[in-house]
């Protein structure tokens, strides 16, 4: 099978894993009583980041090939996210917030490395082959982005996005990606005489970036814009839902359907990755990085103006907006990670760029995003859902106006 036709299977397969649920386990948990602890489901995916992309970057980089070890986490997500929706089916509106959570916790602490763990698979493959990978790779990571809409679709249409279901799903696809990653090729690890002569034997090379001003500001500021990435994520659909308790909107499209409405975000993925090879050659690093931010002001503040009648026009633009707000932020930002360090620490590096973003970033994103709306919801139960989106709207605001003013790359890694 073609190389690129390989690499796009497992990308495919990668993130229908993830959209299973990812969208849609805030309808799930307030189904079960537990949507004060959205932002925590939440958060966990950022804190086992902080530690498990690392650790696993640096495994592959010096004992198990990257492909295996991608193979291995996807059968231990996979049973423990089948695992998690077997005890919400047997336990129903009675599931306890501890079972469900320490299942899905050792769950995502093995998924959320794969994040990285394919990059570096499908980068190593791309070069050994002598491909451009700033060319080659945005084409293959478009079909990740359809399999995180198939998945999002299906669960719709099959009427999972609020049970159970959605989990037993995602450990399913888990498993099959588990099989599938003994076709793919092999990636390198360092051999015997470089481990004997190994002066970093705990893989903490990729941290002496930050010994390097302009990598210590992008590593930084990738971990404040991670902050927004679970927001949506994890409050649009139950937003969208809210709108239910309104007559007028209660039988809008927008409601009865949310994780579709939702998906035309991950539509626009497909449509701004292949934006991104025309953007990061003629526009540089930093101002791609500066147009995700800006992009994120105009997600939140959408949301905050729009409706499910008339304003839904709001709603879709948000919604198109996210493509550009997400790709141009993660997908440049690994190209410009793998480009500008040393393929000895690749993986490395990867999991640093993760451990930043949908680690540190992302938990205190989700953290203090469950602390704004539970600030802002009334003895009954409902939220001021726009005085939050505004408030999101502003953090991504500030945060790129600064960027603006201190982040300066060397022109070489600008080229």
């Amino acid at each position: 099978m073609n190389l690129k036709v390989r690499l796009a299977l497992m990308n495919f397969m990668e993130f229908a894993v993830w959209g299973a649920y990812l969208t849609c386990i805030g309808l799930y948990l307030s189904r079960v009583g537990m949507a004060s602890e959205i932002g925590y489901f939440f958060a966990v995916q950022g804190i086992v980041s902080i530690f498990m992309p690392a650790v696993m970057g640096i495994i592959a980089d010096k004992w198990i090939p990257a492909q295996r070890l991608l193979g291995m986490c996807h059968l231990v997500a996979g049973a423990f996210m089948i695992a998690a929706g077997w005890y919400g089916y047997t336990a129903g509106n009675s599931s306890e917030f501890s079972v469900l959570f320490s299942l899905y916790t050792i769950s995502v602490a093995f998924y959320m490395p794969t994040l990285a763990l394919s990059n570096s698979v499908s980068y190593n493959a791309l070069t050994k082959a002598g491909l451009d990978t700033v060319k080659a790779f945005p084409p293959i990571r478009v079909f990740g982005t359809v399999g995180f809409i198939c998945s999002m679709w299906f669960v719709d249409l099959t009427g999972f996005k609020s049970t159970q279901n959605i989990l037993v799903t995602s450990g399913v696809l888990s498993l099959i990606l588990f099989c599938y990653t003994f076709t793919l090729p092999s990636c390198p690890v360092e051999n015997s005489s470089d481990r004997n002569d190994n002066k970093d034997p705990f893989g903490l090379k990729a941290f002496t970036l930050f010994r390097q001003k302009e990598m210590a500001i992008f590593f930084i500021f990738s971990a404040l814009l991670g902050a927004c990435l679970q927001i949506t994520n994890g409050f649009a659909t139950p937003f969208l839902e809210s709108f239910s308790s309104i007559a007028e909107y209660a039988d809008t499209f927008g409601v009865q359907h949310s994780n579709i409405l939702y998906s035309i975000s991950q539509m626009s993925e497909v449509f701004c990755i292949l934006l991104i090879t025309f953007f990061m050659k003629h526009f540089g690093i930093k101002n791609v990085m500066l147009i995700a931010m800006f992009a994120w002001v105009l997600r939140f503040g959408l949301l905050g103006a729009g409706n499910p009648g008339p304003g839904v026009w709001m709603f879709i633009l948000s919604m198109i907006i996210y493509g550009v707000a997400f790709d141009f932020f993660n997908i440049s930002g690994s190209l410009y990670v793998d480009m500008t360090t040393d393929t000895s620490m690749r993986s490395s590096a990867q999991g640093l760029f993760m451990v930043m973003t949908n680690g540190i970033g992302a938990t205190v994103g989700s953290l203090a995003a469950q602390y704004y709306v539970t600030a802002h919801t009334d003895t009954n139960g409902m939220v001021e859902w726009p005085t939050c989106w505004y408030a999101f709207a502003a953090y991504a605001l500030i945060i790129g106006v600064v960027f603006a003013l201190i982040f300066h790359p060397k022109k070489k890694a600008e080229a």
